[in-house]
C-alpha cells in the first residue's frame, strides 16, 4: 500500500498551492488550485448537471495544453464568477498565456449546487463569487484546513454535511499523487445507517476514524439513499475533484488520469454520477519528474488516483464542522 505524502494533502505535488475563502453568512466559499507553473490539464465530466468553465480547451485534441489554476465554488452557476476573480489575480501576478503581448490567465471552474443548505443568498445586486474567488487566489499556500472550508463549506450530502478533502499518496517509483474534492453529493458516503464510510478499503492511518467497513454488512446496505428523496430539486448537487500528480503526462494521459480518478467517486459514493449530480475530475500533471516508465507504471497512476479521491471524499465530511441553520448534522455530531 502507498503511504501518505507528508501533508496527506494534494500539494504534496509538487508545484501547486491551494487557498481557500468562504462566507459564513452565505454558507459557501471557493477553493483555487494555482500552479506554480502552467501545468497540462484535462477534465472528466461524468454526472448529468455540470456547470463548467473553459472545459472544453481542456479536451486532448484542442491546443491550449496547460493552465495556471483551476477553480472550484460553490453557488450554483452564479459560482461560475470566482473564476473570473482568481483570474484577475492571476493576472495581476503577471501570470497567464502570452497571446500577441497579452497575458491571459487560463483558469477551468466547475460549480456545486449549495444554494439550499440554509445560508442567506441575499446577496443583492451582484453575487460575491468573483471576490471570493480573487481572495482564493490570492490566499493560496501549502497547506490548508479541510471540511467546512472554501467550495465545500456548504456542501452536504444524504444525511450529513459534506466537506473539502483532501489526500496524497506516493507511488513506489517515487511519483506523488494528490486529490482535493469538494463533496456535495446527492448520495451517501457511508453504509447505511452505521457511520463507516464506503471508502474505508482504501483508509490510510485511521485518517478518517479507523472505523473499517460493518461486517457483516447491515440489511439494507445497498439502499438507495438521497439528499432529498422527497422534493428533490433538480441539479441539486455535485462533487467536484482535482487529481494532480508530479509526472510528466500529456494531455492524452492526464484526460485518462481524470477518467481513471471517477472509480474514487464510485468507492466512496453510493451512488455517485447520477442525473443530478454535476461530478466531474480536472486531472493537473506538473512535470516536476519524469513520465510513468511503462504500461504498468501508469496503470499503478491511475489506480492511485482512484483510491486517493475516495480517501478524499471521506476526509472531506469526517472534517466538516457544524454551524447555524445546517440542514444536516456532521459525521462527528453524529458517530463521533
Amino acid at each position: 500500500m502507498s503511504r501518505p505524502g507528508p501533508r496527506n494533502l494534494v500539494t504534496d505535488v509538487a508545484g501547486l498551492a491551494v487557498g481557500n475563502s468562504r462566507d459564513e453568512r452565505l454558507k459557501s466559499g471557493v477553493t483555487a488550485v494555482v500552479c506554480d507553473e502552467p501545468a497540462v490539464a484535462a477534465v472528466h465530466v461524468m454526472g448529468g448537471a455540470p456547470g463548467t468553465r473553459e472545459t472544453d480547451l481542456l479536451a486532448p485534441e484542442n491546443t491550449v495544453e496547460r493552465v495556471d489554476a483551476v477553480v472550484l465554488s460553490g453557488g450554483s452557476a452564479y459560482g461560475l464568477d470566482a473564476a473570473a476573480g482568481a483570474q484577475a489575480w492571476l493576472r495581476g501576478q503577471g501570470r497567464g498565456l502570452d497571446v500577441g503581448g497579452h497575458r491571459v490567465p487560463i483558469v477551468p471552474a466547475a460549480i456545486l449546487f449549495d444554494l439550499a443548505n440554509g445560508g442567506d443568498k441575499d446577496w443583492g445586486l451582484h453575487p460575491p463569487y468573483r471576490e471570493l474567488g480573487h481572495a482564493a487566489a490570492a490566499g493560496v499556500g501549502r497547506s490548508f484546513e479541510l471540511g467546512s472550508v472554501g467550495a465545500g463549506c456548504g456542501a452536504t450530502t444524504a444525511g450529513l454535511k459534506g466537506g473539502l478533502g483532501s489526500a496524497s499518496a506516493l507511488l513506489g517509483d517515487g511519483a506523488t499523487v494528490g486529490a482535493l474534492v469538494a463533496v456535495n453529493p446527492i448520495g451517501s458516503v457511508i453504509v447505511a445507517d452505521t457511520g463507516r464510510f464506503w471508502a474505508a478499503p482504501f483508509e490510510v492511518e485511521e485518517e478518517f476514524g479507523g472505523r473499517g467497513l460493518p461486517a457483516p454488512m447491515p440489511p439494507g446496505a445497498s439502499e438507495i439513499r438521497l439528499k432529498y428523496r422527497d422534493a428533490l430539486p433538480a441539479l441539486s448537487s455535485t462533487t467536484l475533484a482535482v487529481i494532480a500528480t508530479d509526472a510528466t503526462l500529456s494531455k492524452a494521459q492526464a484526460k485518462r488520469l481524470a477518467v481513471a480518478a471517477h472509480d474514487g467517486f464510485a468507492r466512496a459514493i453510493w451512488p455517485a454520477h447520477t442525473p443530478h449530480d454535476g461530478d466531474l475530475v480536472f486531472a493537473l500533471a506538473t512535470g516536476r519528474r519524469a513520465a510513468p516508465a511503462d504500461a504498468h507504471a501508469f496503470v499503478d497512476l491511475c489506480a492511485a488516483a482512484a483510491a486517493t479521491v475516495a480517501r478524499a471524499i471521506a476526509r472531506g465530511v469526517y472534517a466538516a464542522t457544524p454551524a447555524a441553520g445546517d440542514p444536516f448534522p456532521t459525521w462527528r455530531g453524529r458517530f463521533g
